[in-house]
């Protein structure tokens, strides 16, 4: 370590499915920026967020800490302000710790522990209804179809215009000379390429639709798909029809929004270079969660599928760590929160005291594998659902948990079944691994806990809003 710690980039994108790009092996889709981190950094290949949600998903990732254990159930669950983040700890070590755009943090405490919000956060002004898990309580979800599919189409939306004003604003203070004093820590959140799947030429008419591919969807999968997915499905009201050219539109949409955002990143790689600040800076660029764009007929996150779960995770530090670097084992965004305090001094020890739920990366980053723990746990609490779900995915093996009575499984063997089409749960030749997993799960999430606090949270925050009004939430 040098005597100054590095300065920080996080680069946030919102449901950005990492195999839609060239750093990933897209053919298609073309993300030559995200190619350049590859080549100057270490790309993971099997990331995942800890919740398939923006915002509980992003207070868990400044915090460490997974979701249950911030009580950060869904959407409109007010995040507490005794929660302490990654900024917390990096401003008393000299950092300037500030924000750009998207943190999606919702209740009084808009900073959380950030100096500066550079940049608007559309999405934290947002007021997300309370979707409930029992009709009795109030609504589940609401009564119109899901048309985005039938409505990408070329042009600007709010949501691209705030996300030009959050580049204009990183980008100016990277060229302040201020920034050559002390160390800082800038992360940048970007909205795209979240829906609504609308994006200006060049990048709407990018990509060739006759070359664009449709869902993987075997025969006989859609008549055998989970509880999981069909209790989603029906809530989302993802029913279609669909025709095959609104779904081939929509996924160049996509692209074209992915390419767009790829430029953005590129612009802030080159403000680093441009500044001297390059060596200096270690550079993150993540994604609170994926898209499922059709893959097993569902639309948006909220699924253990690796579309919905599985994000991309690069991280550059020119000198420091390996360049043109690919890890295969399984990491999540709790191990990078642990990361980023490793690099600014934090120890073991200290680590541990901030009840860390991740680990840090560094020896994984330097190749030293032999000790990595190779998993990730992922946890659903929100609309579109009806119980607590959780997901462990170790190595090869995924395991997916529903509460029920029984409990809902799903067990896949990822290397030989990587599209997620035969479910192997309770066969007795995948006993073993099944419960080992299983345990794993439960030894720090207990479903009927959880179930219990989510209604509660649930009826508690809608009588609120109904004695105080909307505002608050």
């Amino acid at each position: 370590m040098a005597e100054r710690h590095p300065n920080f980039l996080v680069v946030m994108t919102d449901q950005h499915n990492p195999i839609y790009s060239g750093a990933y092996g897209h053919a298609l889709v073309r993300t030559p920026n995200m190619d350049r981190l590859a080549r100057q950094g270490v790309t993971f290949e099997h990331a995942y967020c800890n919740t398939p949600l923006c915002a509980p998903g992003r207070i868990s990732f400044m915090t460490g800490r997974y979701p249950h254990h911030l009580e950060a159930w869904d959407n409109a669950t007010p995040h507490r302000s005794d929660l302490v983040t990654w900024a917390h700890h990096l401003r008393p070590r000299g950092y300037d710790v500030v924000l750009s755009g998207k943190m999606h943090f919702l209740g009084p405490d808009p900073l959380h522990g950030f100096r500066a919000q550079l940049a608007f956060d559309l999405h934290a002004t947002w007021r997300h209804p309370i979707y409930t898990w029992r009709e009795a309580d109030g609504p589940v979800m609401p009564a119109k179809d899901y048309r985005e599919p039938a409505e990408a189409h070329g042009g600007m939306t709010e949501e691209l215009e705030v996300d030009d004003r959050v580049e204009a604003a990183a980008l100016a203070y990277l060229r302040d000379p201020a920034r050559r004093e002390q160390p800082f820590a800038l992360c940048v959140g970007f909205i795209a390429p979240h829906g609504p799947w609308i994006v200006p030429e060049p990048y709407y008419s990018m990509y060739d639709r006759s070359r664009v591919a449709l869902p993987t969807i075997p025969p006989g999968h859609l008549e055998n798909l989970p509880l999981a997915a069909r209790v989603l499905r029906a809530r989302h009201r993802m029913v279609g029809p669909y025709t095959d050219d609104e779904i081939r539109n929509t996924r160049a949409a996509y692209f074209g929004m992915v390419t767009r955002l790829d430029a953005q990143i590129g612009r802030l790689l080159d403000c680093l270079e441009e500044q001297g600040l390059a060596d200096d800076t270690v550079v993150i660029h993540t994604s609170d969660h994926g898209e499922s764009l059709g893959e097993h007929s569902l639309w948006r996150k909220s699924t253990f599928y690796e579309h919905g779960s599985r994000i991309p995770l690069q991280i550059a530090w020119p000198g420091h760590l390996p360049a043109g670097t690919r890890r295969r084992e399984v990491v999540s965004l709790v191990d990078v929160t642990a990361t980023m305090l490793d690099l600014v001094g934090l120890s073991a020890t200290e680590r541990a005291a901030a009840r860390l739920d991740g680990d840090s990366l560094l020896p994984l980053l330097h190749g030293e594998t032999s000790a990595w723990k190779d998993e990730a746990f992922v946890e659903y609490t929100a609309h579109g659902n009806d119980r607590p779900r959780a997901m462990v995915r170790r190595g090869r093996w995924k395991l997916a948990y529903g509460y029920d009575d029984p409990p809902q499984l799903e067990l896949y063997d990822l290397a030989a079944d990587p599209g997620e089409f035969t479910n192997l749960a309770n066969r007795p030749e995948h006993r073993e691994v099944q419960e080992a997993l299983l345990a794993r799960l439960l030894d720090h999430w207990d479903p009927a806990t959880i179930d219990g606090a989510v209604i509660r949270s649930q009826r508690e925050r809608r009588l609120i809003r109904q004695a105080v009004g909307e505002e608050l939430f």
